[in-house]
């Protein structure tokens, strides 16, 4: 039995240290602001594209980059709280905090398309929103910030937690893509061809341009007329 095994593959990989170094951005220049939040706008789109590519990669993309693998590891959690876990990739408690990261990171994305700060910054699809609508969602954007927060501090302690207790070198795995079998139940991923990556990133750039110029090129929505009263 080989020492270790592939497990994640190319395209996810530069996805997910992407995707860390662009979150990160986006919260200190949306932190910072003044100047620095049209690199926020900026790195909010890279975010963007990038959350589109791992949703497509998640179903072309190798074994364990697949929704179905992520999605069903929850089921087994009380086996894994039994210490009966001996499947390759994310964890149960893993996948539930992969889930819970995109999916916050999903929402921040959508609300910060169509949010104004009424000073240095206007969603891309701002212009497609009511104001109520728009000034709701910058709310929720700005408020959300803090549970992202939260989420990357249990992420980040889940990692030195693995790394330093349990020695298992999660940070390792994710720049090698190997990880090491502890398991006879464990294979080797298969699938996630190059050419395949090289349509899904090709889609998700499609994606953000079609979103980025929409403003352009629909138009806002109506005003509603003044009611006249007949006094």
């Amino acid at each position: 039995m080989s020492s270790s095994i592939k497990v994640w593959d190319a395209p996810l990989r530069v996805f997910h240290w992407l995707f860390a170094l662009s979150v990160s951005g986006a919260i200190a220049t949306g932190w910072l602001g003044g100047n620095l939040m049209i690199w926020h706008g900026r790195l909010g789109l890279l975010v963007f594209g990038l959350l589109v590519f791992r949703l497509l990669w998640g179903v072309c993309g190798s074994t364990y980059a697949r929704w179905s693998r992520i999605v069903s590891a929850p089921l087994r959690l009380p086996a894994y709280l039994r210490g009966q876990w001996r499947h390759a990739g994310h964890s149960p408690l893993g996948s539930l905090s992969v889930l819970a990261l995109l999916g916050l990171v999903g929402f921040q994305v959508v609300s910060g398309l169509v949010a104004n700060d009424d000073i240095a910054f206007q969603g891309p699809l701002y212009r497609l929103a009511d104001s109520d609508t728009s000034a709701w969602l910058t709310g929720l954007h700005r408020e959300a910030k803090w549970w992202l927060l939260g989420l990357i501090g249990l992420h980040v302690l889940a990692i030195a937690y693995y790394s330093l207790i349990r020695k298992r070198p999660l940070v390792r795995a994710m720049i090698s893509g190997r990880s090491q079998r502890t398991s006879a139940e464990q294979q080797e991923a298969q699938g996630g061809a190059p050419w395949l990556a090289a349509v899904t990133l090709v889609c998700a750039v499609m994606v953000v341009w079609a979103v980025d110029s929409a403003a352009g090129w629909l138009a806002p929505p109506p005003k509603t007329a003044p009611v006249m009263l007949d006094w």
